[in-house]
């Protein structure tokens, strides 16, 4: 027999027996009592709304308290989500307080889509289109993706440590959101398409509490038909906000009517000023003060007392039983982890892991196999483009070798010619030098002989003329004698 069907059975047959005297277990909420406050609580508070709303000024109104830090500007790239934490301490309570803050929320109409700039003059006339939200999701604003993503975040992170073989949840700093102030511009209106679009994205995850901040802009009327337009557009819109609980009769009557005040018209302020013979907190006007404690002036009180005063566990258990409890089984469904079996029988723990661990070692046998026939097709590829690129190589290799060959003998015959030429041309200059030789020596015996015949007739000349007078030659004659002699 499966131990679940032992555990039913075991429920089934509870009976109801007397005491016969005091045992002593009726202390258990004593005990309960003193080990939460030696553990101590936390209250995780999430404050979504545009800048300049008044949330920080309302967190230390709520606390009595100066929380640190800097006022955000308008100028932020994108929405920002900042979180501290404080460690409080009431009579012998303590609280760990975590206020996360939604930096840069609602000051630009889309977040992600920032093709228009401020900073550079437009030339060309801009369409504005007004749009009514219809329940569905126009792509008005993202910027209540940071905001949800955040969330999540710590569900998830909340997740991992109950998964955990050894988890510490008693000494886990639990940093999921309790509670989510979404603050609301005073307009007197109606509610904007990024309130209507963040709310509906958030009340599934979150325990969404609508307030009207800086409540003191409008007049009485304008903030009653107000808060009767917003409360008409959320029901219309499907919107869930946190409802106070009515199942304990001790606070039943109390949250129904604080239900009905839902939302809450609010006023933030730390400036106190004496009224009567005690201090109060209020805001100052030129027209006059309004007392941020005060019910006929505004809504704080009645946010304080079902915020913190009554309640706050409730908010916790909300966030635990509904909202994480959501996320964890969307996420084991995921995962692939179910309740029932396809038959609706009742599927233990070890029975989901044992089917999911067979599916997964199937799914890795088969991918294995996948990835070994890749493998070893990607493998025969590789040869084969191996094989094809050596072939080319050694055909490339015959081309260039044939190629080196023809060039090789071109450049012999090249030579063998350019060596007959130069053979030819030493033949040619000998000869030319032979005969430039003989020349010059035929030449001079030319001129020898061109002297002699000169001188020749020049004596002969000499002689006729009877002027000779080379010595050794001829006598000198006179010509009378030599004709007379003839």
């Amino acid at each position: 027999m499966a131990a679940t069907d032992i555990a039913r059975q075991a429920g089934e047959g509870c009976r109801t027996v007397p005491l016969a005297g005091h045992v002593g277990f009726d202390s258990l909420p004593d005990q309960l009592v003193n080990q939460s406050i030696s553990q101590g609580f936390c209250f995780n508070i999430l404050c979504v709304g545009e800048t300049g709303l008044g949330k920080s000024t309302l967190m230390d109104t709520l606390f009595n308290t100066k929380f640190e830090g800097e006022p955000a500007t308008h100028t932020q790239p994108g929405v920002q989500l900042q979180s501290n934490t404080y460690d409080l301490q009431e009579s012998n309570v303590g609280l760990k307080l975590t206020i996360v803050s939604t930096v840069g929320f609602g000051d630009q109409i889309n977040k992600e889509d920032r093709t228009f700039s401020t900073s550079k003059r437009v030339s060309k006339p801009i369409k504005i289109q007004v749009l009514k939200w219809s329940g569905h999701f126009p792509a008005l604003s993202f910027s209540y993706r940071p905001i949800v993503e955040f969330i999540d975040a710590q569900f998830e992170a909340y997740l991992q440590e109950e998964l955990k073989i050894r988890r510490l949840l008693h000494n886990y700093h639990d940093s999921r959101i309790h509670a989510c102030l979404y603050f609301i511009a005073p307009t007197g209106h109606s509610l904007k398409s990024l309130d209507l679009v963040t709310m509906k994205k958030l009340d599934s995850k979150v325990n969404v509490i609508p307030i009207i901040a800086k409540s003191d802009a409008i007049s009485k009327s304008e903030l009653t038909k107000f808060k009767i337009k917003i409360t008409s557009e959320l029901v219309s819109n499907g919107v869930q906000i946190y409802q106070f609980p009515m199942d304990d009769e001790a606070v039943a009557e109390v949250n129904g009517t604080m239900n009905a005040h839902l939302p809450f018209a609010v006023i933030g302020s730390t400036e106190e000023l004496k009224i009567g013979n005690k201090m109060v907190k209020v805001r100052q006007y030129p027209w006059g003060t309004v007392q941020v404690e005060n019910e006929a002036h505004c809504d704080f009180v009645k946010l304080r007392e079902m915020l913190i005063r009554v309640n706050m566990e409730d908010l916790r258990e909300q966030t635990h039983s509904r909202h994480y409890e959501l996320y964890r089984r969307c996420k084991l469904e995921e995962m692939g982890f179910k309740d029932t079996d396809p038959d609706s029988k009742p599927f233990s723990l070890q029975e989901t892991y044992e089917a999911k661990r067979n599916e997964f070692l199937g799914e890795l046998q088969k991918k294995e196999e996948e990835m070994r026939q890749m493998f070893v097709q990607r493998v025969k590829e590789k040869e084969a483009e191996l094989k094809e690129a050596e072939k080319e190589l050694h055909e490339k290799f015959d081309r260039l070798k044939k190629l080196h060959q023809d060039e090789k003998k071109k450049l012999e015959d090249k030579k063998k010619s350019l060596d007959d030429e130069v053979n030819a041309f030493k033949q040619r200059k000998t000869a030319a030098e032979l005969l430039q030789s003989q020349g010059s020596q035929a030449g001079g015996s030319q001129t020898l002989k061109r002297d002699k015949e000169k001188k020749k007739t020049r004596e002969e000349k000499s002689i006729s003329d009877g002027t000779c007078t080379t010595p050794g030659k001829h006598p000198v004659v006179p010509c009378a004698l030599v004709v007379c002699a003839v």
